[in-house]
Parts: structure tokens; sequence; C-alpha cells
């Protein structure tokens, strides 16, 4: 067939239209793609209230009905702003038609519990090891490449000084996040140190001012086992919630020290950092491709300024499903089937994957980390059990 001069001048005119336009879209599920990472890896300095405080009784209190604030169990409250905190206990009733929860009042540590917007939390605790349990604490710095980083030695008066728990919180938490699991750990003789870690609010900015996914921060940790061996631990149990998890799994991975740690305990954990971040694009409702580009970005060292990173963020150094292999410390998985910000899937696999050295605990009804909350007396109980073998 012919093709006269001017339709082929037409269809080139089209190609290079449709390619304009390929290239154009191309530009925005990458900017979507940057943007998305960026979202991830950016520490969030302060959290918005998301909860509601109606009405105030001596013995209870009336909040907004949210999945969270709905559930059984032991929970904190933030108040005015985040320097107050109060402390709530069981559901009494819950009213649909309007809305709302009662639940029982169990103190008010600091601020004022008055009607008006607060933040329901699953600390539980909300100042110190001193004020919150009574315990003698050491206030302490950990030395660390990028200066000293805060954190509490809190001794057992059940051990000789020789068995040490480190407890590393989460994303987006601080320390006190782990206070909840001191005593189980003080019962077995453990001296507690709980450190901070870069860009979590406490301790110095890593040189990006980013969340690296464990693949850094491990380096903070590594350092504060290295105190609790000058200190005169001859063995250290790791134990780890939500993001601490995969810090602490990246920590038995590549530090030397890893030699002292006999056992890890993680709630929550992210076990896979690539089914996490699917879950979210799906719950934000991004699609796939972005999704997948995000975290192909993340890993690429030519992206790092892209997505704003001074170290290329490697997600699949994250899949301990499928270097479930590689292994070799006994772990305690605490993990609730109703998790709803870190998928249960892949710490159910990766039991089944190494149930040599993997112990799985499925809890019901709580939500992300807050296993203890709903149940604090099967938690302290597993927790004790596994430490002490």
């Amino acid at each position: 067939m012919i093709i006269s001069k001017g339709a082929r001048r037409v269809a080139i005119y089209a190609a290079v239209a449709l390619a304009s336009a390929l290239a154009g879209a191309g530009s925005v599920w990458v900017g979507s793609a940057a943007y998305f990472a960026r979202r991830v890896l950016t520490p969030e300095p302060s959290r918005p209230d998301d909860a509601v405080v109606h009405v105030v009784h001596s013995d209870s209190v009336t909040l907004s009905a949210t999945p969270d604030t709905t559930v059984p169990g032991r929970y904190g409250l933030w108040l005015d702003g985040g320097s107050g905190h109060a402390r709530t206990g069981g559901v009494l009733a819950v009213d649909h038609r309007r809305g709302r929860v009662r639940r029982e009042l169990l103190g008010v540590d600091s601020g004022h519990l008055v009607p008006g917007p607060a933040r329901f939390n699953g600390y539980y605790w909300g100042q110190d090891p001193r004020r919150d349990l009574g315990l003698a604490t050491e206030d302490v710095t950990v030395p660390a490449v990028l200066g000293p980083m805060p954190a509490w030695i809190v001794p057992s008066e059940h051990g000789d000084g020789s068995r040490w728990a480190v407890l590393v919180h989460g994303r987006g938490a601080r320390r006190i996040e782990t206070l909840r699991a001191i005593p189980a750990l003080h019962a077995e003789g453990l001296t507690c140190l709980v450190p901070s870690y870069r860009n979590d609010g406490e301790a110095p900015l890593g040189p990006d001012g980013r969340y690296n996914l464990g693949l850094s921060e491990w380096r903070d940790i590594e350092d504060a086992v290295r105190m609790a061996l000058a200190r005169g631990a001859k063995e250290v149990v790791l134990v780890g919630w939500s993001m601490g998890g995969a810090i602490v799994l990246q920590f038995l991975d590549r530090s030397p020290l890893s030699r002292v740690v006999s056992r890890a305990v993680l709630d929550g954990p992210v076990v896979d950092w690539g089914d996490v971040l699917r879950h979210h694009a799906m719950l934000h409702r991004v699609p796939s491709p972005v999704a997948y580009l995000s975290t192909s970005l993340m890993g690429k060292h030519w992206a790092r300024y892209l997505v704003g990173v001074s170290e290329s963020v490697d997600v699949a150094r994250t899949n301990w499903v499928q270097r479930a292999e590689e292994l070799d410390h006994r772990l305690l998985l605490i993990h609730s089937r109703d998790d709803e910000f870190v998928p249960v899937g892949p710490s159910e696999a990766l039991a089944v994957a190494r149930p040599d050295l993997v112990t799985f605990e499925p809890w019901s009804l709580a939500r992300h980390c807050k296993e203890w909350n709903v149940d604090p007396r099967r938690w302290e109980r597993v927790v004790r059990d596994f430490v002490a073998q």
C-alpha cells in the first residue's frame, strides 16, 4: 500500500504527539512514586488528635467511638496537644446511635482532662520508668556516630546484671512505647536499656533526616548494645515494636555484636517492608504501578536525591520471608490478625518457613502493636516464658 506524503506527515506528527504524551505521563508517574516514597520515609514531628473527649466523670471518660477507642483493653490518652496524659481502662458502654464510647478512667498523669480534642494511643504510660513504674532509672546518653542519643537504663532487682534487654520503639513512636514490656523483663532478671535512635525526635537526625526502614537505624542499636556490654552484659535480648522489629532484624543480620544476642521478641513487626508498602498503597488508593515504582526508586542509587535519602533504601533486603534461611537467632513474633497497619501475613509466613527458630503468638482484636493492651497477662506470660528459656 502506498502512503501519500501528506498522510506520512500526519502519522509522524501523531507519533511525536503520542511520545510526548507518554513522556509526560511517565514524568507524572515518577513524580507520584517519588512523593509516595518520601511520605513513607519522612518522620512526622507531631500527630494530629484523633479522638474527642465528650464527658469526664471521676471514674470514666466518654470518647468519640472509633475503630481504636472501642477495642477492649488499657490505653493512653494524650491531652493538651500531647503535653498531658491520661490512662483509660475497659469499655463500659458503647452508644452506637451517638457514636460514643464510655471507658474506665484509671488516672490522669499530667495535663487537664476536659472535653475537647485528644489522641488515643497504645503506650498506656506516658512519662518514664521512674514516674510511671516506680523503678530506679538512670538517664544516660549512648555515644553514637551521629552524636549522643538519650536512653534509659532500668536495672532489675532479680538479676545479677549479666542479662540485658535492649528495647527498640517503632516508627513515629517514642521510648515510652516500650514501658509496657519492662515489668515482664525485670521479672526474669533482665536490666532494660531503652535507647532513642536517629530521626525519632529525641536522638540526632541522620544525614538525610529520613527513616531508612531499619537499614541505617540498626547502627544506633549496635551502639546501645555496645554500651550494655561495657556495663557488664554477657547476654542481650532484643525487643522491637513495628519498625523496631525491622531494625532488630537488620542488626541481627549485619552487626558483629549479634553474637551476644540470645533471642529477640518482636511485637507487630515489619518482617517485609514491601508487603507493608503495598498494603498502605491500597489503603490510600495509590495505583499499583506507582507503588511498585516507588519501592523501586527507594532502592536505586541514582534516585536517592529524588527520594530524599543519602543512601538507597533496598526494600528487598527487608524481606525476611524470602531471606528466612539466613536467620540464626530465636525469635518470638507477637502479631495481631487485626493489625490494621502492619499486616500479619509475613509474620505467619516466616513462622512457617522457620519453625525451628520462630515462635509465633497470634492475637485477635488488637490493633497495631496493642497486643499487650488487649491482654497484658497473656503478653507478659508469653514473653517471660520465651526469655526465661
